[in-house]
């Protein structure tokens, strides 16, 4: 069965079903998909958990060895296995076809995958892991489609906003789910139930509730201040931030850099390129440290941590790789 996450609550209340197949590159809604079914398995008397991480050269005998390893103390049990790569393989394809024979009542596999392709999508193993399961399919949110997005977020949470307002919040998030969830939590918290968010208190918020924000450490990484920016990252972490929002700031500066310093080597004037005066020499000061190899390097770093965040290491904090990422930024440590 594949449904959309909005259908996912309504598939829950109606019993759990053996195997859940969670494709989709977008965080927040991954993360609620998931918190959703450990909390029905949770109601419904699963009190064990296992989580595995199926990386490069995983041994997948330890799925089915899992499944065979109950505790003494706990009847029911939900398997977790996260696949960042999306492709499991001979070996995993016929690990996850023989696991599904195994599902039940009270053994439930949570199979947590990257968007799936029209050929994955018609692989064996998801083929037969579907026949009983739920396939829940996760698509971005467009640019188009955020205002909507986040009107209908605002309504659950028992808020309304002007439509001034909205649109003001999709472009400051970009595209950006976490941070615009944060940012209508927030929101929450600072007005009654049934409030209508206008557009004086949007920019309030955004700009002023929190003593650090993302852009704060950007503007100092890109002016080469590593001990402010250093600072700026400590804040975040300790205000609750959450890793993939400073990452998300992170890789789309980087990228920006690349992208900007190909226009200005093209000859194009950065006063057409960077609307923002006061940015201009940040951006300038940046780009004479930092060569497109270095930034290219910079990217390949911003994936290891995104891994790191998504459970692909087991070893790496990602708040440790957002702090290399944030001095070699700032110029502090060679890339």
């Amino acid at each position: 069965m594949r449904i959309n996450p909005q259908q996912l609550s309504q598939q829950l209340r109606r019993g759990l079903a053996p195997v859940y197949i969670i494709s989709g590159d977008e965080p927040l809604l991954v993360q609620e998909c998931c918190d959703q079914i450990r909390a029905a398995a949770k109601k419904n008397g699963f009190g064990e958990r296992e989580l595995l991480h199926a990386e490069h050269n995983f041994d997948w005998g330890l799925l089915l060895a899992s499944a065979g390893n109950m505790s003494l103390f706990a009847e029911k049990k939900l398997i977790e296995l996260r696949a960042p790569g999306g492709k499991p393989g001979d070996k995993g394809s016929k690990a996850l076809q023989e696991f599904s024979s195994l599902a039940s009542q009270d053994l439930i596999l949570l199979l947590i995958l990257p968007k799936l392709d029209k050929s994955q999508l018609n692989s064996k193993w998801i083929k037969v892991l579907e026949q009983d399961g739920v396939l829940v399919q996760i698509w971005p949110v467009s640019a188009q489609e955020m205002p909507h997005w986040i009107s209908q977020r605002m309504n659950a949470t028992g808020l309304t906003a002007e439509k001034e307002a909205i649109k003001i919040l999709a472009e400051r998030v970009e595209g950006n789910l976490l941070a615009a969830s944060q940012e209508i939590e927030k929101l929450k918290l600072l007005n009654n139930d049934g409030a209508t968010i206008t557009v004086e208190q949007l920019e309030q918020s955004v700009t002023s509730s929190a003593r650090y924000s993302v852009f704060d450490l950007i503007d100092r990484a890109l002016a080469g201040e590593p001990e402010k920016a250093i600072k700026t990252l400590q804040g975040l972490r300790a205000e609750g931030i959450e890793p993939p929002v400073v990452l998300w700031a992170l890789t789309r500066e980087i990228r920006s850099l690349l992208e900007l310093g190909e226009k200005l080597n093209q000859g194009q004037p950065i006063a057409r390129l960077v609307r923002i005066q006061k940015r201009q020499p940040l951006i300038q000061t940046a780009l004479s440290r930092l060569t497109p190899h270095k930034l290219e390097a910079l990217l390949l770093k911003a994936r290891a941590v995104d891994s790191s965040i998504k459970g692909g290491s087991k070893y790496q904090s990602p708040w440790n790789g957002l702090l290399e990422l944030t001095l070699n930024l700032s110029g502090q440590r060679s890339i």
